[in-house]
């Protein structure tokens, strides 16, 4: 019996056949293999397939990957597809637009192999994403900002490209699970995007004293690394065995398109085992590349400041210091942005009211060149965890001087806002100012005293008035918010529960009361007069913004609401049946695809449509779910320095301006603020091009940590249901694909699947147009929006998957 070729033997074999499929079988005969080896085979072409050598292509074949566009089974009367070395003139996507033959943008990877490239917000010649076949990704990684060759269009329109060159790395580390091996020793990556182990040459396996030292004295802004302690013992250090051991890796050297290796890197810090306690946070915090040490410059600029307002400090500000204004935030808060007072004002025309609305002035404190300011800038945002907070500022200033900490002085932002018994802003002033907090108010305590508790109601007599004053107020903004099509979608939120040793021990729904509205509509007011003064004034801002939605998404919610007997109302474009001509070859049998004419300017769509939609189902048993939809219809709001509005809140002219210890964005809208403030004229603002990359980069910050966050609620909602493995849940029914059936557990917040092949007494098969799974015989069908009974039946950690079955 031969052996098995090397995969550098096999991937010769492949290049002596450069234009040539072969199907297993062909090649174990090829090979001399006997059958026996053929699962050793399978693993050699997975590897090289992996690396991008070889191409999987489908009916089960393989091919040298430079040849599998030009050798790949086409069905019949598909359009040729050149070879990567022919030229193209150009190619047109969905649309009919020309598109571009070169393009930059955004590589998100698969974990099997193959990609897409999101193009620059800022290319307004790439209207959709570009398709990368495993073999044409070179040596780029998921994340990584790339130049992409489009060099075919499909069918209905869709591009396919392969990656030109790599223009910024975006895996500079990567954390993963360490494994000894036969030939070499490996990282696998957490981020199953990133499809390639990293190689961990002899001698790279451990962190350098230097790198240790430094993981004794990291600093996440002063918060504490949670209980498992601050740094590992010196047996972690001297030698024990890695197996399984969660690490971060710095990649040393790109797996080249040329060669079969992986890339390589060496081991710069160990964070321990996965299930000991905090280190799921320290893997999101590196998956995702979020900013958590301070350089030493930072922290020494932040303890520089002085902890206290100096009378100099007062000049040129509004006194606010005998008002009793407070903070409202939540039990664990210790950042307090804004603070809130609101009076009656008697008026000859009738009652008005004063909204003061005072935000920390942290731009006083972090100038623009700073080493403050540039660390802030990195870091974009505060990233929140169930159990840790990752800072935007050192906590000498997010926790000291900037928060508006009770009964000490504290500089501000603040706007005043006369508001009419219609909710109309009718006058406002904007003023830097010095406050002084009568009272750190919670949430739960504001709910009580508004409630009539007798125990709250003591304890905060003297703002009793205060706080009624108040919730008159947020009704009337509520109110006035609700009448111009403003869209509140109330979906229930989990949260974590732990107990007193730092243990999970529940997912529960977080509770929102009157005194969360309350808060909101007071922030939405001054963020609205902030960005119309702003406006006004025509200096150059950072918006944030949210676009009308696209057409097409908002066909699709249509379709599935039918399903429920519900409707937008909206009057959808018209349907255009396009044929599509097969290239060089009569077609005797043409095909068609519908295509929306989003061009014919028939689409009208506003904020009061979804906001009929969510009040006729609020309280029934699909809101959830239609809920859910209709947030994926819509657009993700995001920062701009052009002011198109804000579909979702039914406004013409937002901005973030409320929370500056957390947002770079609102630090950058104070800034710009008090250049416009300043009576003299000086000050010179940010031009648009400097604008525009500030909301790039602001933008993406922010998905980074919307995305951590997510992922690490998942992570522990995994972890959590290991212990229930058995258990029987009510849950809904909230996606199906040819896969299975997705379901939400009703009172935990959990998704999890139900692959198809698993439901008994019937073969129950897809069915798209019907969003359901359909048995064959009985015709009994499991579709969107049902209630049914799940066992947890098998958890997959390495994906954080939760598989189920139905219980009759």
């Amino acid at each position: 019996m031969r052996e098995l070729l090397s995969p550098a033997e096999l991937l010769k074999f492949f290049e002596k056949h450069p234009a040539k499929t072969f199907r297993l079988r062909q090649l174990m005969a090829e090979l001399g293999l006997r059958s026996s080896q053929a699962r050793e085979l399978k693993g050699a072409l997975r590897r090289l397939a992996g690396a991008r050598k070889i191409v999987h292509l489908k009916q089960n074949q393989f091919v040298l990957a430079k040849q599998s566009f030009s050798k790949e089974p086409q069905s019949r009367g598909s359009r040729a597809v050149p070879r990567l070395s022919e030229p193209r003139a150009a190619f047109h996507d969905a649309s009919g637009r020309r598109a571009p033959n070169v393009v930059t943008g955004r590589l998100i990877g698969h974990r099997d192999g193959y990609g897409f490239v999101v193009p620059d917000a800022q290319s307004k010649s790439a209207t959709q994403d570009i398709f990368i076949p495993p073999g044409e990704m070179a040596s780029a990684m998921h994340g990584d900002k790339v130049e992409v060759r489009v060099v075919s269009s499909k069918r209905d329109g869709r591009l396919e490209g392969r990656i030109h060159r790599v223009v910024d790395r975006a895996q500079k580390t990567v954390v993963g699970e360490f494994h000894y091996g036969a030939r070499y020793n490996f990282v696998a990556p957490f981020d199953l995007r990133i499809p390639r182990e990293i190689v961990i040459p002899p001698g790279q396996e451990r962190p350098s004293d230097a790198q240790e030292a430094a993981k004794r004295n990291r600093q996440f802004g002063g918060e504490s690394e949670g209980k498992r302690g601050a740094a590992r013992s010196a047996q972690d250090r001297g030698g024990p065995v890695l197996e399984n051991m969660i690490v971060d890796v710095e990649i040393t050297s790109f797996a080249q398109p040329g060669g079969v290796s992986n890339p390589r890197g060496r081991v710069i810090e160990i964070l321990g085992r996965r299930d000991e306690f905090g280190v799921d946070v320290e893997i999101m915090i590196r998956k995702f590349h979020i900013p958590h040490r301070f350089p030493a410059e930072v922290l020494a600029e932040a303890a520089d400041q002085a902890q206290f307002i100096s009378e100099l400090e007062h000049e040129g500000r509004r006194d606010f210091r005998s008002f009793p204004i407070v903070t409202i935030d939540g039990e664990t808060a210790k950042d307090f942005d804004d603070a809130v007072y609101v009076e009656r004002l008697n008026r000859p025309n009738g009652a008005r009211y004063l909204l003061q609305v005072h935000i920390a002035d942290v731009a006083h404190y972090v100038r623009p060149g700073s080493a403050l300011d540039a660390e802030a800038r990195l870091r974009g945002t505060s990233v929140y965890f169930p159990d840790r907070a990752v800072p935007m500022l050192p906590l000498d200033l997010s926790n000291g001087i900037c928060s508006l900490n009770p009964h000490v002085d504290r500089l501000t932002m603040s706007a005043l806002m006369e508001i009419d018994s219609t909710g109309r802003v009718v006058s406002y002033e904007i003023t830097p100012g010095v406050i002084r907090s009568a009272e750190r108010m919670t949430y739960t305590a504001v709910r009580d005293v508004l409630a009539g508790d007798p125990a709250a109601c003591e304890r905060y007599r003297s703002l009793i008035e205060n706080f009624k004053l108040m919730e008159e107020l947020a009704k009337i903004l509520n109110r006035a918010r609700d009448q111009r099509g403003s869209i509140d979608f109330d979906l229930p939120e989990p949260e974590i529960e732990f107990d007193e040793h730092g243990r999970m021990v529940g997912v529960t729904r977080s509770e929102r009361n009157f005194a969360h509205r309350l808060i909101e509509e007071f922030m939405l007011a001054a963020n609205e007069t902030v960005a119309e003064y702003l406006e006004r004034k025509g200096v150059p801002s950072l918006y944030r913004v949210h676009e009308t939605p696209d057409p097409k998404k908002v066909l699709e919610f249509e379709e599935i609401a039918a399903t429920f007997g519900y409707s937008l109302g909206v009057e959808l474009p018209a349907m255009r049946r396009m044929r599509v001509e097969r290239q060089g070859e009569r077609d005797r049998h043409p095909r068609f695809h519908e295509r929306l004419d989003a061009d014919s300017g028939d689409f009208k769509i506003t904020p009061r449509h979804y906001q009929r939609l969510t009040q006729r189902i609020a309280g029934k048993p699909e809101e959830r779910i239609l809920s859910y939809l209709m947030l994926r219809s819509l657009k993700q709001a995001h920062y701009s320095e052009e002011n198109v509005g804000h579909f979702a809140l039914a406004s013409g002219t937002y901005t973030h301006f409320t929370s500056p210890i957390r947002r770079y964005p609102d630090l950058i809208v104070h800034r710009i603020l008090k250049t416009a403030l300043a009576k003299d004229g000086q000050g010179k603002g940010l031009d648009a091009k400097q604008l525009h990359a500030l909301g790039l980069e602001t933008s993406e910050a922010e998905r980074r940590a919307t995305e951590a966050e997510r992922e690490l609620m998942e992570w522990k909602k995994v972890a959590f249901m290991a212990g229930r493995m058995g258990e029987e849940f009510d849950a809904l029914l909230i996606s199906v694909t040819k896969h299975g059936l997705f379901v939400e557990l009703v009172d935990l917040f959990v998704e999890g699947l139900v692959p198809l092949d698993s439901l008994e007494g019937d073969r129950y098969v897809h069915r798209e147009k019907l969003r359901a799974a359909v048995g064959e015989r009985s015709k009994h069908a499991y579709s969107l929006g049902d209630r049914v009974k799940v066992r947890l039946d098998r958890i997959e950690r390495s994906g954080n998957r939760l598989q189920f079955s139905v219980v009759k």
